[in-house]
């Protein structure tokens, strides 16, 4: 039975996504907070009486943009708490995808809100509360949220096989098909890099994994990864090979 405390600066919205929390079944109670001060004050006492007190909050539905400070300044904040609540952020922009999961959230539900996809978001939360053994963000940091069709959904890592750079955005492209996301390649590759994914060209950042060929031909260099075929600059080159080499234990 979770304790739910929801965040939105808009009344009428707040008033929506309560009710709808209420009605679920997994929720012991759900209370609300106009704003991003009120919610940390709320937060702050919360976490200081502990989990046992009937003030404890599990789990902070959270909107982004708000006056004052936004969401994410309040995920910013939450991190530096010795035990935090969970958070699920809550709003109409799904841009910020990325950067919530980096925040450590447990889930983004997109406005307007349906019951279907919020009783998604509180069986995630559920199931992490349940297990408080588990790291709160064990498959958050195993997959990568992606809009389709105005939901946002989760790609394991492990099934991207390359990534193309698309200006600010980065393409992934897996077996069934390609995901575009608010996220530069430069991003990827750091947070990648323990992963397996290499960079062979500014364009494109590929699992070492799951490289099939590499071809040699009149100086230059590409990789073939399924029927995709990839070009390798100069500069990556020789680190590729060496890469390529390590594994195959030559």
């Amino acid at each position: 039975m979770l304790r739910v405390l929801a965040v939105d600066d808009e009344e009428p919205a707040l008033e929506e996504l309560l009710y709808l929390l209420r009605a679920d079944p997994r929720i012991r109670s759900a209370e609300g907070a106009t704003g991003a001060t009120e919610a940390l004050r709320r937060i702050g006492s919360a976490v200081e009486a502990g989990p046992d007190d009937p003030s404890a909050i599990d789990v902070v539905f959270l909107d982004i943009h708000m006056a004052g400070l936004t969401g994410l300044d309040v995920a910013q904040l939450l991190a530096g708490f010795a035990a935090p609540p969970l958070i699920v952020f809550v709003t109409a922009h799904e841009g910020f995808a990325v950067h919530a999961f980096d925040l450590k959230a447990v889930d983004y539900v997109l406005k307007p809100v349906r019951r279907e996809r919020l009783a998604e978001a509180v069986r995630r939360v559920a199931e992490q509360v349940g297990d408080r053994s588990a790291p709160a963000l064990d498959t958050a940091n195993d997959q990568i949220p992606v809009e389709l069709g105005g939901v946002i959904r989760f790609i394991p890592i492990d099934d991207i096989a390359y990534a193309e750079a698309q200006g600010d955005y980065a393409r992934l492209h897996t077996d069934n098909g390609s995901h575009l996301v608010r996220v530069p390649l430069t991003t990827l590759e750091e947070r990648w890099r323990s992963r397996g994914f290499v960079r062979i060209h500014r364009r494109h950042l590929v699992a070492l994994g799951r490289i099939d060929e590499l071809r040699l031909d009149a100086g230059s260099m590409s990789v073939r990864i399924g029927t995709a075929e990839l070009a390798v600059s100069r500069r990556h080159a020789r680190a590729l090979r060496d890469l390529l080499m390590r594994q195959t234990g030559r």
